[in-house]
């Protein structure tokens, strides 16, 4: 991921965040009252479109202020989209229907989200500190490494600190956004996959997720 996140190609002049502008898109194709009667009385037991609204401001705020790196991203590491070769010992990462620039700890946090699962979701599997800390000293490592032309970086705990402490506030940003995401594919997907209880799943872990992060 650090690689990916040193990319940069000739033709790049808008290298701005990505986020605030697919949740836009995202959250406008949100349909007000839902065709199906039954969903559409699922959702509203849930809550409005209207507090949609309300959380993807209060997200812009506060994430806009921390001023996280702008690179090039997958936005969409979850197991499926990573192939381990174990005969060359290598990583390959596809499906980029996604990759955009975006903040750097939003890809790391969404990937860290995406331990939990998809069909079967379970946040006990949510890497706890300690592996966080591990993997995000080998990620700034080489991040480091790749943006000083090759130079060894001594990467200090307090930079590794930093870092996770930023991440753990993004992780609500990639809940909100394949929440909202769950709720379009609620509406107009024909794939037999109950999109809305998926999207209540990741709705109920970003607000859980707030509450401990920001004590609100």
């Amino acid at each position: 991921m650090a690689d990916m996140h040193c990319v940069r190609t000739s033709g790049d002049t808008d290298v701005q965040p990505t986020l605030w502008l697919k949740l836009r898109q995202f959250l406008d194709l949100v349909p007000v009252k839902f065709t199906d009667s039954g969903k559409d009385a699922r959702f509203n037991q849930f809550f409005k479109k209207s507090v949609l609204e309300e959380e993807f401001s209060f997200l812009k705020k506060e994430l806009s202020a921390l001023e996280s790196p702008s690179v090039f991203c997958h936005n969409d590491l979850l197991l499926g989209n990573i192939i381990y070769s174990e005969k060359k010992n290598s990583v390959t990462f596809i499906d980029y229907e996604y990759a955009s620039y975006n903040y750097q700890a939003y890809d790391i946090a969404n990937h860290f989200n995406e331990f939990a699962g998809v069909e079967t979701v379970d946040y006990s599997l949510y890497p706890d500190e300690t592996y966080q800390f591990h993997w995000l000293r080998i990620y700034l490592e080489r991040f480091h490494k790749n943006i000083s032309g090759g130079k060894q970086t001594t990467i200090t705990n307090e930079e590794i600190q930093r870092l996770f402490d930023t991440v753990q506030k993004f992780t609500l940003a990639s809940h909100f956004l394949w929440g909202i995401w769950a709720l379009i594919q609620t509406e107009y997907s024909a794939i037999d996959f109950d999109f809305l209880n998926y999207a209540f799943i990741r709705f109920k872990e970003y607000f859980a997720r707030k509450s401990n992060i920001f004590h609100c």
